[in-house]
């Protein structure tokens, strides 16, 4: 261990003992004596040669028989000419500093109840060389001079502000609330920010979250049991006391400690954030699991930097790394490492050297500090066909969501220009309304309006009193806004708002006026959330290995490798609440998080609205899409039955799931007929139903009222057949998300020809929906392009940065005890998106030319899949996963596997019988399929090693694969059973409710049982639909086929957006230049 020592320290065996020096040069084990005065004073008359150093423990008696205390004394010890004197406690509070024991060097800190000025005048008295300053511990205690010295040295910390309610400085107690942010002295915080007591001593800090994520505040406290915090749904600041409000920073979920001992020496550990559930993960032994991680060399100079400011040898620290930066947001002074024997080595060896180096000479101790060899990192490796997991890249749908609806209405009214002028809708001459605050004012307007003509019916009120009921009614749902499910535009029109639709009136008015558009719906419901919440814990099954408290459990790889910060996730999600909420569902069940899904969306996800990542971007469509929309319109207006010219222009590629369609529907026009007249039988029976008073109040799903149901279905019949008889068919897909959410949700009401309503405007939509992307080859690929370029060069930036070394977590391979394959790191990104993005992204797969069907089986059988899938339902996933092989030359193709995995998402009503046939997640090749274990049998994932892919060529197994699904009652979870050759084997109810994937593909579909679904005790968990399994589109690709396919793609689609942008311009130009002439003329 230590060089010098080794002849001392080989006197001892077993574990290290805290000794004391004796005159007779022997040595003996600690007594309760020798803990109450380890050294005597020692004499005047003691020989300088045999003098030892006497190292003087002064802090209270909890922190000096601590266990990390306790070894590192022990260690201490082992320095042949040191001595330890621990100073009793009741001497310490009772007695003055002249009666302290003596010592030579003197580690003191401040904790709670110690006299910290006592310390100084005994530091004063007796001129110890101290280890930790003393003076500097005041600063430690206050936040706001923690804040200042990491400033004036140049340290990069959170933008703060201080709030110091103090009588004697007014001008520092400045606060101006509003409902998103805080103004602090003139400096604005946007929520989500952080408050902090300026006492240092006061662990009460509260986050606030923003009202776009659902509001209340996160409230962290000195952990208490298993719980360092929990949610609340305040959202106003404190009032009383002084604070620091900060930027928030996002952690991705993940503290960074670090303990430095000297300004040479740092150890830094990672631990789930406090601020994300408020649970505390602790070990069997109670202690909280941490897991120590490299630091880069700019955090190194981080922890040199904080040591020497602050004048701490031994002294801890947290580190926020976000986006690519790290940031001191708080220090501790004196801390140790709670468990690391590594730790507990090093930290004696530093602060040992430290003495005999400052103290040895003029004791005219000889000392020299002993060299020792650089540590070499351990490197994992693997052998035969085993290949390490190194990426996970996930294209996410969000989960099931509320009709999407929409209600225009001209204003007129000056309330409406008052509020449109208050928020500067004149700038550009449009205005979005989201704000709680905002929705109240429109709500207040739109009460103020109605109140007025129930008194006076000939007042001047144009507004039309259904249109402001209904906006009225809209704002009012759910007894609140949360400020992501409802929104209005306003839009100035200086001569008033031309008839557009059948709503609009028939005679026109001159002057302003305003176009209010009112959104509603399209929120993620509660059968949403679980449903994103049950795909996370299935996601985690993806994952190989696992060990420790995680051994046996399904899953347990993910979480292993994520709880010792092996795991670098990266969530992104677009701007639609639907989508931010159902990222958020889906990190609680892939983590095994819980509370609330606010703290979690503020902390794991990324917005990706920049360069429309995620997002749609209406600007950005090409003229081939509004091309396509124009042809399917012409097709579908036709009277006359599909006819063989119909079909080669509908559905040029043969798709089956097309065909099948135009089959069902035989007639468009004809079809529409029918689905018009039964939209009108659906609103007369929603109408009588609100004429009997039995039914008039009921409440259907999700808080929504028979009223609100009859104003969705009553607008689409007015909508859907224009007022010229022909059909408006870009209502079609809203007409099948309609009666889609009521036969899922709404089915107790037992209104008649649902069912029939549902077949038919599934069959058109069927049609519609991903013919809008394309119906040529050639255009899907155009129109994809538009749609996901942004996101396809991110996939193919992922894979390629896999195997670089980034600024991430990594474990430390020297401390990591008990986790066999330190260096293991995997790389998960997760994308959860919209529909469009969804059918882009398959389109650029399928008809881009990845591979040749022709030539490659299991992409023709992969291909065949796809086109027999009618709908990418909610939850759809395409999953790309990475695999590197060590064994591999690093420049060979066959160094890196790729592997494309595809889900349609949510089963639909009656889709059992449908189904179409997969092939199975991760067909086996024959080699692997000789090792494979019994199918009830979880013994493979005992082990923390990296998972078996095949390096052959595929054999594709000729059988669907099976539902992955555990069902879901309520909040209980039911047994499921699997019946391999042994019979039938009940896997117990984790957490996770998946069995694991590969054990499950072993298992025939026929072969899987469900216990029965018992009532619900949530709000929707009894309708959860199944979500089909991933199914493998192809197994054995190489990093360097995909890549060059990326490559090809994205060069393609810049040149064809560059030649799009240059004809916009052009064409802008030319209207600019035809203006002028004509104003010159």
């Amino acid at each position: 261990m230590f060089d010098g020592d080794s002849t001392e320290m080989s006197k001892s065996s077993g574990l290290p003992r805290l000794l004391i020096g004796s005159e007779g040069g022997e040595s003996r084990e600690l007594d309760e004596r020798d803990m109450r005065n380890i050294s005597g004073h020692y004499g005047e008359d003691e020989e300088e040669s045999e003098r030892q150093i006497v190292v003087g423990i002064c802090s209270m008696m909890k922190k000096s028989k601590s266990k990390p205390m306790t070894e590192i004394l022990e260690r201490l010890c082992k320095f042949e000419y040191i001595t330890v004197d621990i100073f009793p406690e009741e001497v310490i509070l009772n007695e003055p500093v002249e009666k302290w024991p003596l010592c030579d060097c003197l580690i003191s800190f401040h904790s709670k109840g110690f006299p910290l000025d006592k310390a100084v005048n005994y530091a004063k008295l007796r001129n110890p060389l101290l280890i930790n300053d003393l003076n500097m511990q005041y600063f430690i205690q206050d936040r706001r001079e923690v804040y200042r010295i990491l400033q004036e040295e140049g340290i990069d910390l959170p933008r703060y502000a201080v709030l110091n309610r103090d009588p004697d400085r007014p001008e520092e107690c400045n606060l101006v609330e509003s409902e998103d942010h805080v103004e602090v002295n003139g400096e604005v915080f946007h929520k989500p920010f952080v408050e902090k007591p300026v006492s240092a001593e006061d662990h009460n800090v509260y986050i606030y979250y923003p009202t776009s994520a659902g509001g209340g505040s996160q409230r962290l406290f000195r952990k208490i049991g298993s719980r360092s915090s929990v949610y609340s749904p305040e959202s106003t600041v404190r009032k009383t006391g002084s604070y620091i409000y900060e930027e928030f920073m996002p952690t991705d979920g993940t503290d960074v400690k670090v303990y430095t001992v000297g300004p040479d020496y740092a150890h830094a550990e990672a631990r789930k954030s406090p601020a994300l559930d408020g649970k505390v993960e602790r070990d069997s032994e109670g202690k909280e699991i941490r897991y120590p991680v490299m630091l880069t060399a700019m955090e190194k100079l981080v922890a040199r930097k904080v040591c020497l400011a602050f004048k701490q040898t031994v002294c801890g620290f947290d580190l926020l790394r976000a986006n690519g930066h790290s940031f001191v947001c708080d220090v501790n002074g004196f801390s140790f490492v709670k468990n690391s024997m590594k730790y507990y080595d090093d930290c004696a060896k530093v602060l040992g050297n430290m003495v005999m180096r400052e103290l040895a000479p003029q004791f005219h101790i000889p000392w020299s500090i002993p060299m020792e060899a650089e540590d070499i990192p351990i490197v994992p490796t693997t052998s035969g066909t085993m290949m390490e997991l190194r990426c996970v890249i996930a294209v996410i749908r969000h989960g099931d969501r509320t009709p999407k609806q929409k209600m225009k209405m001209e204003v007129r009214n000056a309330l409406f220009f008052d509020l449109f002028e208050k928020y500067g809708g004149y700038k550009n001459g449009k205005l979005k309304l989201k704000k709680p605050k905002q929705l109240q004012e429109v709500l207040d307007i739109a009460r103020q309006l109605l109140a007025e003509l129930v008194l006076h019916n000939d007042c001047e009120i144009e507004e039309k009193k259904s249109k402001l009921e209904q906006l009225k009614t809209v704002l009012e749902m759910y007894g609140h806004f949360s400020g992501i499910n409802r929104k209005v535009q306003l839009t100035y029109m200086p001569n008033g708002q031309p008839k557009a639709s059948s709503e609009e009136e028939d005679v026109l008015k001159e002057g302003p006026s305003l176009l209010l558009v009112l959104k509603w719906g399209g929120e993620l419901t509660p059968a949403g959330r679980v449903q994103a919440e049950e795909l996370g814990r299935a996601f985690r099954c993806m994952y190989p290995g696992g060990q420790g408290d995680y051994a046996g459990f399904p899953g347990c790889g993910l979480l292993r490798l994520h709880s010792t910060y092996r795991h670098d996730l990266k969530i992104y999600a677009s701007d639609e609440g639907r989508v931010q909420m159902t990222a958020a569902a889906f990190a609680k069940g892939l983590l095994a998080l819980e509370g609330e899904l606010t703290p979690i969306l503020v902390q794991m996800v990324k917005s990706a609205n920049m360069n429309g990542l995620l997002d749609s971007d209406s600007d950005s469509l090409t003229d081939c899409q509004q091309r396509v929309k124009a042809r399917l319109h012409e097709i579908m207006q036709k009277k006359l039955d599909f006819s063989e010219e119909d079909y080669n222009k509908l559905a040029p590629t043969g798709s089956p799931s097309l065909v099948n369609s135009m089959e069902v529907i035989v007639n468009p026009v004809r079809t529409c007929d029918r689905v018009h007249t039964l939209i009108k039988s659906l609103t007369c029976q929603i109408c009588k139903r609100l004429e009997d008073p039995k039914s008039a109040d009921l409440q259907l799903y999700h808080s929504e009222t028979l009223e609100l149901m009859l104003q969705r279905w009553s607008k689409l019949e007015r909508d859907f057949r224009m007022k010229n008889g022909r059909y408006d068919i870009s209502k079609i897909p809203d007409i099948y998300d309609c009666v889609k959410y009521d036969t899922q949700h709404n089915s107790s009401l037992d209104l008649e020809d649902t069912l029939e309503l549902f077949r038919l405007s599934r069959a058109l939509a069927d049609i519609i929906i991903p013919q809008e992307y394309g119906i040529t080859k050639a255009e899907k690929l155009d129109i994809a392009s538009a749609y996901c370029l942004p996101l396809v060069k991110k996939i193919q930036l992922d894979l390629q940065r896999t195997h670089e070394d980034e600024a991430v977590n990594k474990l430390h391979p020297l401390y990591s005890r008990g986790v066999m394959s330190p260096g293991r790191h995997v790389r998960t990104r997760l994308y959860f998106t919209s529909e469009s993005h969804v059918h882009s992204l398959l389109n650029i797969f399928r008809y881009g030319g990845l591979l040749d069907e022709q030539k490659d089986e299991q992409w023709k059988q992969a291909i065949d899949y796809l086109s027999a899938v009618t709908e990418l339902n909610y939850m759809t996933q395409i999953v790309i996963m990475l695999y590197e092989d060590n064994n591999k030359d690093p420049s060979s193709e066959e160094r890196f596997h790729v592997e494309l995995h595809f889900s349609p998402g949510v089963k639909g009503c009656k889709d059992e019988d449908n189904a179409p046939m997969g092939f199975g997640f991760r067909p086996a090749s024959s080699e692997n399929h000789e090792k494979q274990t019994d199918p009830g049998s979880l013994e493979d994932l005992s082990q923390d090693e990296p998972d078996r892919a095949a390096l052959t060529e595929p054999i594709n197994i000729q059988r669907k694969s099976p539902l992955i699904r555990s069902r879901k009652a309520g909040s209980m979870e039911v047994q499921y059973c699997t019946i391999g050759s042994s019979g039938a084997q009940c896997v117990g109810l984790f957490s996770a409710s998946f069995p694991n994937l590969r054990d499950l593909t072993r298992v025939p579909r026929k072969n899987l049982c469900f216990g029965p679904c018992v009532g619900a005790g949530f709000e929707g968990c009894s309708l959860v639909p199944s979500i089909y399994p991933l199914e493998t589109l192809h197994n054995s690709l190489s990093l360097k086929q995909v890549d060059e396919f990326l490559t090809t793609l994205c060069k393609n689609g810049s040149e064809t957006q560059f030649k799009r942008l240059k004809c916009k311009w052009t064409n802008a130009f030319t209207f600019i230049i035809t203006l002028v002439l004509k104003s010159n003329l």
